[in-house]
């Protein structure tokens, strides 16, 4: 059975115009989002084992899309957040341009396989410029969602 977007991801950790200075302080900011949403998790572990997955390459793909992702320890079950920035920031992403639509996933630390697909789907849905433009576009967080949540 194949993961849908919907099971990952809320309108609750899906946010439009999100304030980010520095890749740094991007981590932070979806730290702190998980800690208060899963309660399983913690800002500190989230932020360094994300800082951790970016110290071994950028999860900047490209076109202006990054997917910071880690496995975690007390992560329930794959999690995504979707932040979809005011303003591009430095990612040293692969083609060198800034970022600014941000897809972070958390995966449980044994759930290998599983991570890996939501990596694909992501990467597969984020590699169509007509998905990228409906979240740019988007107004609301419900909005990014909802955007994010359909198939092309």
């Amino acid at each position: 059975m194949a993961i849908e977007i919907e099971d990952i991801l809320t309108p609750e950790r899906s946010r439009v115009s999100v304030h980010a200075s520095s890749k740094k302080k991007l981590l932070e900011l979806l730290a702190n989002l998980i800690a208060e949403q899963v309660p399983e998790t913690t800002h500190d572990e989230v932020f360094d084992r994300l800082l951790e997955r970016e110290r071994l390459g950028s999860t900047g793909l490209g076109e202006g899309i990054a997917i910071p992702h880690c496995r975690l320890k007390h992560c329930p079950q794959a999690i995504g957040v979707l932040f979809s920035l005011s303003e591009q920031i430095d990612y040293d992403s692969i083609d060198k341009k800034p970022v600014d639509l941000v897809f972070a996933l958390l995966v449980p630390e044994e759930a290998t396989d599983e991570h890996l697909q939501i990596l694909s789907r992501l990467a597969g849905n984020f590699s169509q410029p007509e998905y990228r433009e409906r979240l740019r576009q988007a107004q609301s967080g419900t909005e990014l969602y909802q955007q994010a949540c359909q198939s092309n």
